[in-house]
């Protein structure tokens, strides 16, 4: 009989792996690591089969994610539920029962269903939760490898996993300028490029759909041909492949040769190009597995093998609290070094304070760690609960005072000062940019982790790293050549422009060209530049009184003009002649499009126009003077532009012809 512990303890347990599972697959986050969230499932369902009590929403009968999109909805057919699951080669061999079995990826994406008719695809839709999935038809057609057209003419459904490799993912991400707006993981932007509003985002993103299941093929009074399949999954895969469908990779096994294939798979992940989280293991014989029905949430003809999670046991140091851009505190584990899964792990994070507070951690305390899904070091227990770890009340990186939140059932630590260095992460981006400092390599992930572990305070400290060079070199995911990256690309910064250090200082207003006329005007005089009154700013050509209120106010702040000097120091400016130039483009507004064949680049073409007295700017307009485009005959928007404006449209080579002869042949 249920008892109200146990009624309580089943509320509690459902809450704590919903709330889990919407910010996994809506937010693409993790706030406990896999091995809780696998004990706290199996507890519940203990419980609901103790007690016979059962929530509506409980996870043990809801699969997938939320639909949360504007696209349309669809109910399935039938349900499509998730599949059962072990870590044990041995519970796989019991399981397969003397049959044969096809054995396969189980891959980490977005499971869609996908019909066709006469021989078409006409619909696509998404798991979804399971019952109702969303319609991403059109994005389908745009996934790489799907057909549009197949030889079967009849009614065919299949499922497959729409995924993203890992090399079109980095290459994705590669061509993203904004690094803060990079994708997380290969899941996510999968994700949300299946369930796009707008196809033709999904066109430029390479999903591929890998199917997994033939869930029917029927004739049709014009095509009433249907394939024999002779009751084998495996002919199902082999007929797919002959319509043109990429079906996932399989390999046939039975009890004998099962172990073996799991590790001939196992030693492929490292080169598998393809997100996935485990095997699948299916009967051979279909009208054996669909005899043998379905559980409320599992079907009974296939079973998911997860890797078993390598373990090691080593000794806790300490917790290494790591701020984050949102004033998160995130701890994480530091521990003596231990082998993992072919690698050397010496961190693992925590999560968040009540999972520090769970595992009861202390320095010295022996405890267990291994890779979730072989990649992602975690704590698994604390053999010796010493709970001598104390919550820090102020920021490691800024010494402000912090505060212990309620999310749910999780406890967060937060850091209450706004000017924290982790919080004011835009502004270091901007500082690394390319039209700064230009530091190569500091990503906005690398440096929110500079930062968090204290390395990195002010902007003076991204030339300092070399004090730091072997704790670098010890973080997660980065390693010595990583280290030594990051010295020497802000070693080779130094050497700069000050109108560079000026616009990294991220003044409102002041872009580029503002700062290259601002230290223009005051002759490189970092001192002068930083003393300028309001009038005097107003009084250069480009300057308006926003720009000069927003500049004096900045440089009025003790706090502003100290830590400009303090980065100043650090750096080498590159001496500039004064202009004896001729202005011959003064007052002169030039657009530049389409490729160069004399410049490296248009910001090389572009710092000659204003050095000359020019402006340089990225669009057609009334006031536009010339636009540079080599490709003069161009159907371009700024061609049709500029000649709906009367502008003239030059070439590159007329464009050095109007350059002063002193200019022309440098």
């Amino acid at each position: 009989m249920a008892n109200e512990t146990d009624i309580n303890r089943i509320k509690e347990l459902t809450e704590i792996l919903n709330h889990a599972s919407r910010v996994y697959y809506q937010e693409g986050r993790e706030i406990m690591p896999n091995i809780d969230y696998d004990r706290y499932y199996d507890e519940l369902l203990e419980l609901e089969a103790k007690t016979g009590f059962r929530l509506a929403n409980s996870p043990s009968q809801n699969v997938g994610y939320e639909i949360i999109s504007e696209l349309p909805k669809e109910r399935h057919e039938k349900p499509m539920l998730s599949l059962d699951k072990t870590k044990s080669p041995d519970e796989l061999i019991s399981w397969l029962n003397g049959k044969r079995g096809v054995l396969s990826w189980k891959l980490d994406g977005i499971t869609c269903v996908v019909t066709y008719e006469n021989g078409s695809l006409v619909k696509a839709v998404t798991r979804g939760n399971g019952e109702i999935g969303e319609v991403v038809t059109p994005n389908a057609r745009y996934f790489d490898n799907l057909p549009g057209s197949i030889a079967f003419k009849g009614k065919l459904i299949i499922r497959g996993e729409a995924v993203i490799s890992y090399s079109d993912f980095d290459k994705i991400n590669d061509e993203i300028e904004d690094t803060a707006a990079r994708y997380k993981n290969p899941r996510n932007l999968c994700s949300g490029s299946v369930r796009q509003l707008d196809p033709t985002v999904t066109a430029g993103r390479h999903v591929k759909l890998i199917i997994f299941t033939l869930v029917s093929a029927e004739g049709t009074a014009e095509h009433p041909e249907v394939p024999d399949f002779n009751n084998s999954f495996s002919a199902q895969y082999d007929w797919l492949q002959e319509q043109g469908f990429e079906v996932v990779e399989h390999i046939y096994t039975d009890a004998s040769t099962l172990k073996a294939d799991i590790e001939s798979y196992k030693a492929k992940i490292p080169d598998y190009d393809i997100p996935s989280d485990g095997l699948v293991l299916a009967y051979e014989d279909i009208a054996y597995g669909e005899s043998l029905g379905r559980t409320a949430k599992f079907p009974r003809n296939s079973i998911a093998f997860k890797w078993q999670d390598e373990t090691a046991e080593t000794s806790l140091r300490y917790i290494d609290w790591s701020a984050s851009r949102t004033g998160l505190i995130n701890p994480v584990a530091v521990f003596d070094p231990v082998e993992l899964e072919g690698t050397t792990v010496s961190r693992a994070s925590v999560h968040n304070v009540s999972i520090v507070e769970e595992l009861e951690l202390g320095e010295g305390d022996r405890i267990t760690v291994y890779k979730a899904n072989m990649i992602i070091p975690q704590i698994s227990d604390n053999l010796t609960r010493s709970g001598k770890i104390n919550i820090p009340s102020t920021c490691p990186v800024c010494g402000g005072k912090t505060e212990v939140r309620r999310d749910s059932n999780a406890a967060l630590l937060y850091c209450l000062n706004d000017k924290c260095p982790a919080k004011q992460l835009k502004s270091f981006e901007l500082m690394v940019s390319r039209n700064a400092l230009n530091i190569d390599g500091l990503s906005a992930k690398t440096l929110e982790k500079l930062i968090g572990e204290g390395f990195i305070h002010e902007y003076a400290d991204l030339f300092e790293l070399g004090r730091y060079r072997d704790q670098i070199a010890e973080l997660e995911g980065f390693g010595t050549k990583s280290a030594d990256n990051f010295i020497q690309a802000a070693d080779k910064a130094s050497n700069t422009d000050l109108y560079r250090l000026i616009y990294g200082l991220g003044i409102p207003g002041v872009g580029l060209a503002g700062a290259k006329l601002i230290t223009a005007h005051f002759n490189n005089d970092l001192g002068r530049i930083m003393d300028a009154d309001h009038e005097e700013l107003k009084s250069i050509d480009g300057v308006g009184p926003v720009l000069a209120d927003n500049f004096t106010a900045f440089f009025s702040d003790a706090e502003n003009r100290r830590i400009t000097l303090d980065l100043a120091a650090r750096l080498k400016f590159n001496e500039v002649q004064a202009a004896n130039e001729e202005q011959v483009f003064k007052g002169k507004i030039f657009v530049i499009t389409g490729d160069l064949k004399h410049f490296n680049n248009r910001r090389e073409a572009q710092d000659l126009i204003e050095r000359l007295g020019g402006k340089a700017t990225g669009s057609v307009s009334a006031k536009t003077s010339y636009l540079i485009n080599n490709d003069i005959l161009s159907s371009s928007s700024k061609n049709k532009m500029a000649k709906q404006y009367g502008i003239p449209i030059i070439s590159e080579d007329e464009f050095i012809s109007m350059l002063p002869e002193e200019v022309r042949n440098v």
